[in-house]
C-alpha cells in the first residue's frame, strides 16, 4: 500500500518542473453604455437603451495560457466568453467560449491552432482600422466583418521581418448550430458525401514597418442546409443551401502613423454566388476612410466614413461617426460616439450595430448617439 502511494507522488514531482514554466492569464473588456437611435422603426420613432452587444469594443473575458517545451516551442491556448453587460447573459448563441476556443503550438516559424478561432477578415482589421468593432463602424454596414470566426478551424499565423502570412480552413463554421454571425442562417458541416459544405478557408498577407501597414484578406464560406447570406441592407437573407454556393469577402486597407495621428483606408468586396447558373450572383462593396489623433496622451478623437454599394439590390448608405476617448488611467477610459447614417431610397442599413431592432423604413437616415464606459482587466 505504501508503495502505491508514492506512485502518483512521484508522478507529480516529475511534472512539477513542466508546470513551473506555464503561466495562465485572466483578462477580459467590460464596455457599456447609454445608446440614442433616430428613425429605429418603420414608423420612424426613436429610442434610448442600453445596447446589447458592443459600446468601444464587444465586451468578453478570457483565459489564455502558454507552457515552455523547450527548444523555442510552446503549447499556448485561449478560451474567450463573450458576454452582454447590458443583461449579464452570454453572446455568440449562449457559447460558453463562443469568441475563442482552441490549443495550438508556437515557434519561431509561426502559431498553428485548432478549434473556435478568428479567420483572417478580422485579424486584418487589428491595426488597419481606427474605429474598429465600435457601435458605428465597419460591421453596421457589413455584421459579419467584427464577428468573422469558425468552429472545426486549422490556423497558422506567422511572422518574419515585419511580413504576417495567415490562412484558416474550417471542416464546418458552426457545429453549435447557433449561428456564427448576424444574418448567415446556421452551417453545421460535417456531412457525408457532402465534403464541401459548410467548409471555410481564408487567408491573409499584412505587411508592417514603422508607421506604415498594409494587408490583403481572403475569405470564402460555402454554402450548406440552413446557411444564409444577409446584406443587411433591408433586403431578406439570400438561402445558399448548396456547398456549391458561395460567399466570399475580399479585403484590402492601409495605414499610416505619426506623430500621434493615424490615418488609414481600405476596401471590402463581397460576392454571392450560386451553384445554380439560373440565380443571379449579388456583389457589394464598402469603401472606407478613418482617421485618430492623440490631442494628449489621455485624450483621443477618431472618425471615419464608410460608403456602402449594390448594385443588384439598388441600395447604397453613406456612414459617418466620430468618437471622443478620455482615458482615465491605463485600464479605464470613458467615451462618446456618434454616428449619421444616410439611405438611398431602397435601403434599410441601420446606423447601430449594437445588437438589432434599430432597422428604419427604406431611405429613411439615421443618427445614433452613444455615452460609454470602458474598463480593461
Amino acid at each position: 500500500m505504501k508503495k502505491m502511494w508514492m506512485i502518483p507522488s512521484l508522478m507529480l514531482s516529475g511534472i512539477a518542473p513542466a508546470f513551473a514554466q506555464s503561466s495562465v492569464t485572466l483578462y477580459g473588456i467590460v464596455d457599456t453604455g447609454v445608446e440614442y437611435v433616430s428613425h429605429a422603426n418603420a414608423a420612424g420613432d426613436s429610442v434610448v437603451r442600453m445596447p446589447s452587444i458592443t459600446g468601444s469594443f464587444p465586451s468578453r473575458w478570457g483565459i489564455r495560457g502558454a507552457e515552455d517545451l523547450g527548444g523555442g516551442l510552446k503549447a499556448v491556448f485561449v478560451l474567450e466568453n463573450g458576454f452582454n453587460t447590458r443583461g449579464g447573459d452570454i453572446g455568440q448563441g449562449g457559447r460558453l467560449f463562443g469568441r475563442q476556443a482552441w490549443v495550438g503550438l508556437q515557434s519561431t516559424y509561426g502559431t498553428l491552432s485548432f478549434g473556435r478561432q478568428y479567420t483572417m477578415t478580422y485579424l486584418a482589421l487589428l491595426e488597419n482600422d481606427v474605429i474598429g468593432p465600435a457601435i458605428y463602424s465597419l460591421g453596421s454596414l457589413d455584421a459579419y466583418v467584427p464577428s468573422a470566426r469558425s468552429d472545426n478551424t486549422v490556423s497558422y499565423k506567422g511572422t518574419f521581418s515585419g511580413l504576417t502570412i495567415g490562412a484558416t480552413y474550417s471542416f464546418g463554421r458552426d457545429s453549435a448550430g447557433t449561428g456564427n454571425s448576424p444574418g448567415q442562417g446556421t452551417c453545421v458541416g460535417a456531412v457525408p458525401g457532402d465534403f464541401q459544405q459548410c467548409h471555410q478557408w481564408s487567408a491573409m498577407l499584412k505587411y508592417d514597418v514603422n508607421h506604415f501597414g498594409a494587408v490583403l484578406s481572403y475569405d470564402q464560406q460555402r454554402g450548406g442546409t440552413n446557411a444564409a447570406a444577409n446584406f443587411f441592407d433591408g433586403f431578406p437573407a439570400r438561402p445558399i443551401t448548396s456547398s456549391g454556393d458561395k460567399d466570399t469577402r475580399i479585403q484590402a486597407n492601409a495605414y499610416f502613423s505619426y506623430a500621434g495621428a493615424k490615418v488609414s483606408a481600405g476596401w471590402l468586396g463581397r460576392l454571392v454566388e450560386s451553384s445554380n447558373e439560373a440565380v443571379a450572383s449579388v456583389r457589394s462593396d464598402i469603401y472606407y476612410l478613418g482617421a485618430q489623433y492623440f490631442f494628449t496622451p489621455s485624450f483621443i478623437v477618431d472618425g471615419e466614413v464608410y460608403r456602402a454599394l449594390n448594385a443588384q439590390h439598388d441600395t447604397r448608405a453613406t456612414l459617418g461617426t466620430i468618437r471622443a476617448t478620455y482615458l482615465l488611467s491605463r485600464s479605464t477610459a470613458i467615451y462618446a460616439q456618434s454616428g449619421y447614417l444616410a439611405n438611398s431610397a431602397r435601403a434599410r442599413y441601420s446606423v447601430s450595430a449594437g445588437g438589432g431592432g434599430t432597422t428604419p423604413a427604406s431611405g429613411s437616415n439615421q443618427t445614433g448617439l452613444l455615452l460609454g464606459m470602458r474598463h480593461l482587466f
